[in-house]
């Protein structure tokens, strides 16, 4: 949030033996790779299929493990003409697997649609890009734009969390730790191998060798898959200063039902990324909960900042340019954002893993 208010000797085996061998080796080549599957048992269509307007199918190369089962269909709040309009596959697939999926759903007592992104983070490495803005300074490695060498496994980007001095948090990367870390706080948490999670720190999540990133946020938003206790209190000014309806000066009484976004883990691990354009603290957290979060917390507010981007080059190891991005939900900032670089604030990018050969 601006106040706007504010990556010789060895004996000849016998013949039978090679024979056999050769047999063993074939057999184990021809073994099915894992399916998808749905909530009844039976491969999705996404696993065994693509449509010519979604680009071309890679070949499934066997995976150390599957991916994580697709997010099942968000029950609506209110009434049908409120359900959510159902999940779809978005950006490059990973070993021909889909690993983001996105949906719309209208968040309780609203009549606005919210953008809900699932991500599966056993086929997705995360990194923080670190701004001059946020969390302020220079000399960061990872930092806006981002390069054609990440570029070329980009699956999807999102905004960061607030101006450390609204944050009331802490910020740690690259072995810099930038402002201190709060007991407590909400934290999005990366390691060295890529996974990514969010907890409370020194509950769910602390410092570790394998950490290399912390970012802050407030306090957690969603625990133990409820909304946290001051989400559901009516002191929503506790999540940040907000713009007014149609003017972000400081002469403008700030609105509780703003631009928010947020961030959660559900129980298998998935990440679950949720804005809109007019959300109460409390609605963000249902939002999160519907989709199967467990932990979650407040990222950036207001309109100028929220944002999630999907990349889906022609090729399958094109490089992601603003060209092949699509944005999650109709938001200020778009895909560009992150290929440019005048874009001081952090954010996340979510690219391939790196699959083993077949």
């Amino acid at each position: 949030m601006t106040s706007l208010r504010t990556r010789p000797g060895v004996r000849r085996a016998a013949p039978a033996l090679v024979l056999a061998s050769l047999v063993g080796a074939l057999a184990g080549c021809t073994t099915a790779g894992p399916a998808r599957l749905t909530g009844s048992g039976a491969p999705s269509p996404a696993a065994t299929s693509h449509s010519a307007a979604s680009g071309p199918a890679a070949p499934r190369p066997a995976v150390p493990r599957p991916p994580l089962p697709e997010p099942a269909t968000l029950v609506p709040f209110t009434g049908p003409e409120s359900a959510a309009r159902g999940w779809h596959p978005a950006g490059r697939l990973v070993g021909g697997w889909p690993a983001v999926y996105e949906t719309t759903l209208v968040p309780p007592g609203a009549t606005l649609r919210a953008g809900i992104a699932w991500m599966d983070t056993k086929l997705l490495s995360a990194r923080l890009y670190s701004g001059s803005t946020s969390p302020g300074g220079l000399g960061y490695r990872f930092t806006a734009p981002v390069l054609p060498d990440a570029a070329s496994t980009l699956v999807a980007a999102f905004n960061g969390g607030f101006k450390m001095a609204d944050a009331h948090g802490g910020y740690y990367t690259e072995g810099r730790l930038i402002d201190p870390l709060v007991k407590g706080d909400a934290s999005l948490v990366i390691y060295s191998s890529g996974a990514i999670t969010v907890g409370a720190w020194g509950a769910d999540v602390s410092m570790t060798r394998s950490v290399v990133a912390v970012r802050q946020n407030l306090v957690p938003l969603v625990t133990d898959g409820r909304p946290a206790a001051l989400a559901a209190s009516s002191d929503w000014r506790a999540w940040g200063n907000t713009c007014g309806l149609k003017s972000c000066a400081a002469s403008i009484p700030g609105i509780e039902h703003q631009w928010r976004s947020g961030l959660g883990v559900t129980a298998d691990g998935a990440l679950v990324y949720a804005a809109g354009p007019a959300l109460g603290p409390r609605q963000l957290a249902e939002l999160l909960v519907r989709a199967g979060v467990v932990r979650g917390m407040e990222l950036d507010i207001n309109p100028g900042w929220p944002v999630f981007a999907a990349y889906r080059p022609a090729a399958p190891n094109g490089l992601a340019a603003p060209s092949n991005g699509a944005r999650l939900i109709d938001s200020r900032l778009g895909a560009a954002t992150f290929f440019q670089q005048s874009y001081a604030r952090d954010f996340i990018t979510m690219s391939a893993r790196p699959l083993p050969p077949s």
